[in-house]
């Protein structure tokens, strides 16, 4: 039996591997070894989402976090690079742009280990984005790059990838199939809009905790500020990143907000569907957002999500106070048709034949 290891550290990442997870379990021929890196390590904002979305168990926990980007991808890269070692998997999956992702992408790159990457060819153009060069490096040595849309395609062939020996697919954004599969059970599994006295009340959700903004104390006083200002007309739903909140007290920060503990992904997914609008720095959410059929204002000063921006259905305002404001009253009374698809369909099933084809190639 061939193994495939998949490496998750992040949040985004628990959620797609979900997915993966589902479709590698249909295969008798494959098993999977999940080695968990650590990156994200308070307990809502990892063990929760195993628990709840019945991710398998890691073979390797890392326990790697609370570092420099350097020492961070450095030490799973080492770490990393042992398990493979061990298992000699025939091909290894990374998510998205994490440190976990290029840490394992150069474990099995130099290993001669095929490499996957799943939601290859986003770019945001911003070299100052630890994220982009992480994406970047990756893409780079991958294998099999699984583009969730055509401009990742259109990014990757102007980039000159129709040149690199590898394989590039429009494969779908695999975070629309986690959305379909698990909103029809976090309203049995979620009491968060009761808890939080959110029932009868409209409220926007916001998320802050990019290093962009949370290392720019202007950037993030005036993100806050804007928010604090929605608030004087609705409820603002903050759940805060360890990062940002550590940030917030040090400085002795403190707005009109109602800011509660990170929460596991029934618990956002019942915040989502709720919500009015949704103020995030996050490229998850963003797509979240709109799956959830609601807009979102983008605090950064790009996306790689472009097509929500190109078609209405989110705005990037950076970390202006006034233009946030007015984003926010701009989409209160704006409607749109979030059925279009700009995401594709049964991306797990598609994803995992093309993961069963390099195999059988290697």
């Amino acid at each position: 039996m061939k193994k495939i290891v998949t490496i998750l550290g992040a949040r985004p990442q628990f959620i797609k591997g979900a997915v993966l997870s589902r479709e590698i379990a249909k295969c008798k021929d494959l098993e999977e070894v999940i080695i968990h890196t650590g990156q994200h390590y308070d307990a809502n904002m990892s063990a929760v989402f195993f628990e709840e979305m019945g991710i398998p168990t890691p073979a390797y926990h890392l326990n790697i976090n609370g570092l420099s980007h350097g020492a961070m991808t450095g030490q799973m890269l080492a770490e990393i690079e042992k398990v493979l070692l061990q298992e000699k998997p025939a091909a290894v999956v990374v998510f998205g742009d994490t440190n976990s992702t290029l840490a394992g992408a150069l474990a099995a790159k130099k290993l001669g280990i095929k490499l996957v990457h799943i939601e290859a060819g986003l770019r945001s153009f911003n070299m100052q984005m630890p994220e982009e060069i992480n994406r970047i490096l990756t893409d780079r040595i991958s294998d099999l790059l699984l583009c969730p849309t055509q401009q990742a395609m259109d990014n990757l062939e102007l980039e000159g990838y129709d040149h690199i020996e590898n394989t590039v697919v429009k494969s779908g954004d695999i975070m629309k199939d986690a959305v379909h599969y698990y909103s029809r059970l976090s309203a049995e599994k979620s009491n968060v809009l009761s808890q939080l006295g959110l029932t009868a009340s409209p409220f926007v959700l916001a998320t802050i905790h990019r290093q962009e903004n949370t290392d720019d104390l202007s950037k993030l006083k005036a993100i806050f500020k804007g928010l604090e200002s929605i608030g004087l007309q609705e409820k603002v739903v903050v759940p805060l990143h360890p990062r940002t909140k550590a940030i917030l007290e040090k400085h002795g920060l403190q707005y009109n907000i109602t800011f509660i503990a990170p929460v596991g992904y029934f618990d956002m997914m019942e915040l989502l569907k709720h919500c009015s609008m949704v103020v995030t720095d996050s490229g998850g959410l963003q797509k979240e957002a709109f799956f959830h059929k609601k807009h979102c204002v983008i605090a950064r000063n790009e996306t790689e999500w472009v097509e929500l921006v190109e078609h209405g259905f989110a705005t990037i305002v950076g970390s202006d106070t006034e233009i946030l404001q007015e984003a926010y009253t701009a989409f209160k009374t704006k409607k749109s048709d979030f059925s279009m698809n700009l995401f594709g369909e049964n991306i797990g099933g598609t994803i995992m034949k093309e993961i069963q084809q390099l195999i059988e190639l290697s």
